[in-house]
């Protein structure tokens, strides 16, 4: 038992808890002034040291981009694209060490008119952006997302790449590029300003019936990814770059594949995920920054006046049970806040993934092979065929259509042309034309649900899904599902003729 007068200070013994180490762990001399991890501590010329070595062995160990390719870098205003372009800005200038050697465009996509921006709100982001770009030196583009409603079928059709590389072609081109460089001396760059192109009401009020026609905030943000990606594609087509730069950083890329995960995307998490992207064949998109956590680039901006600008999103001011992706960002992040080994976990698991190579299936030979929204290749195509989740859900989905009361499906007959209404080779000829409506060579002829989502992947049938309607979607989408479509009614009707793989060599 507790005595009066008994003493217990003499029991108590004085414990040290660990702290912090206040010097770098990189020099040991100077004091620290950043704590990326426990235990990882770093004085402020030995952290930029770190990050400028980061970015350039990322790029280095990968060898994809050549020396004198033109690559366009993908700016948004957040942190983490405007640190991707300080460090590409950084690693050409004269006096760095081990140099970049390609020759860089930016690109910035401006979505206020899918948010619901003011002009005056859009006009101030663009000047405050331009200012940045400006400071660079770097031609740069600014494009209104509201092209993308006039772009051309082509943006959602892969284009073989015209440059073979053979093993060993990396070293020589370095060799070349030294040996010019040295006998001609640095090119002189001349900034290149692509003024934004004036944006008509009716395309802005078009832009948002076709977002606000998903029913969902998770199906809006998936379609506004998606359509955001194939106008950077299209700019790098048409400005003459093969090389694409996201700033997708390792904390953004975790909850990216939470996400896809969640939305059934889990066979393109390595194109979706991975260092680069192959998908378009001719535009090759890559990811610097996926290395870096979201703490580091902040805390680099921070210390060394990297300029951002912030841009209100779809999720901006949402709960987090707003929609998938937004959950998802919530869930990791807090527990990245309990769990420090969270993001790296999850990145390293990405690192790992790999894509079934499905290049040489007949499937992938025609575009039909591929989804017609994201251009990943077909999940929808093996699994529908063998007894899988995907298979359950379409049989599924097919009886309670069937059970639905009131519900009519419409006959192959009356969706497609007759026996002798065959499309015809000359563009102006009938092609089945008939009184109620255009022939099936037609731009008048709408294209069904169901039709559209045999052309897409799994992901992209859901979001296609959640919208009210499909003549909300652009153009060149729907031009292209009427083109797979009559290609595939084709190949129907001379299948009996065709030889197949395996018969060639007989």
């Amino acid at each position: 038992m507790c005595q009066v007068d008994e003493e217990y200070n003499d029991h108590l013994d004085l414990t040290h808890v660990p702290s912090v180490s206040k010097k770098c762990v990189k020099c040991k001399e100077a004091t620290a002034a950043v704590v990326i991890r426990a235990g990882d501590t770093y004085c402020r010329s030995c952290f930029k040291e770190f990050f400028v070595h980061k970015f350039r062995a990322m790029l280095g160990k990968n060898r994809i981009i050549f020396p004198g390719e033109k690559v366009l870098l993908a700016v948004s205003g957040g942190p983490s694209s405007c640190s991707m372009l300080s460090q590409v800005q950084e690693g050409l200038s004269q006096n760095a060490h081990k140099k970049l050697r390609f020759s860089p465009g930016i690109v910035f996509i401006e979505e206020g008119g899918a948010v619901g921006r003011s002009v005056e709100e859009r006009r101030q982001t663009v000047v405050q952006l331009q200012a940045v770009f400006k400071a660079t030196g770097f031609p740069f583009h600014i494009v209104p997302l509201e092209q993308v409603l006039d772009l051309p079928s082509s943006v959602v059709t892969t284009i073989p790449s015209s440059l073979e590389r053979p093993a060993g072609a990396y070293k020589s081109a370095v060799g070349r590029f030294i040996q010019s460089d040295d006998t001609n001396g640095p090119a002189a760059q001349e900034p290149e300003e692509t003024p934004p192109p004036d944006v008509q009401e009716s395309q802005t009020d078009s832009l948002q019936q076709l977002i606000r026609s998903a029913r969902t905030l998770t199906a809006r943000e998936d379609l506004l990814n998606t359509l955001r990606l194939h106008l950077l594609v299209h700019t790098a087509r048409t400005q003459g770059y093969s090389k694409l730069m996201l700033g997708d950083n390792c904390t953004r890329l975790a909850v990216k594949l939470l996400t896809s995960i969640s939305l059934g995307r889990g066979a393109q998490l390595a194109q979706d995920t991975g260092f680069s992207d192959s998908r378009y064949e001719d535009i090759i998109i890559v990811r610097p920054m996926r290395d870096y956590s979201v703490k580091e680039v902040v805390y680099y901006n921070r210390m060394f006046d990297v300029a951002s600008v912030f841009i209100p999103g779809l999720d901006t001011k949402t709960p987090n049970k707003a929609s998938i992706q937004r959950l998802t960002e919530s869930f990791v992040t807090k527990l990245q806040a309990d769990f420090p080994s969270t993001v790296s976990t999850i990145y390293r698991t990405s690192e790992k993934l790999q894509t079934a190579g499905r290049s040489s299936s007949s499937a992938c030979k025609h575009s039909g092979g591929r989804c017609l929204l994201c251009m990943c290749n077909l999940d929808t195509a093996t699994a529908a065929e063998n007894a899988s989740a995907f298979k359950a859900t379409l049989i599924s989905e097919q009886l309670s259509q069937a059970k639905r009361p009131g519900a009519t499906r419409c006959s192959s007959e009356t969706q497609r042309p007759n026996a002798g209404q065959r499309c015809s080779s000359d563009e102006t000829g009938d092609c089945g034309r008939t009184e109620g409506g255009g022939g099936c060579c037609s731009s008048s002829k709408t294209v069904e649900t169901d039709d559209l989502k045999s052309l897409l992947c799994y992901s992209c049938q859901l979001t296609v899904k959640d919208l009210a309607s499909l003549e909300r979607l652009p153009q060149y989408i729907l031009s292209e599902a009427q083109r797979r479509q009559r290609r595939s009614q084709m190949r129907e009707e001379i299948s009996e003729f065709l030889l197949e793989d395996g018969d060639e060599g007989d």
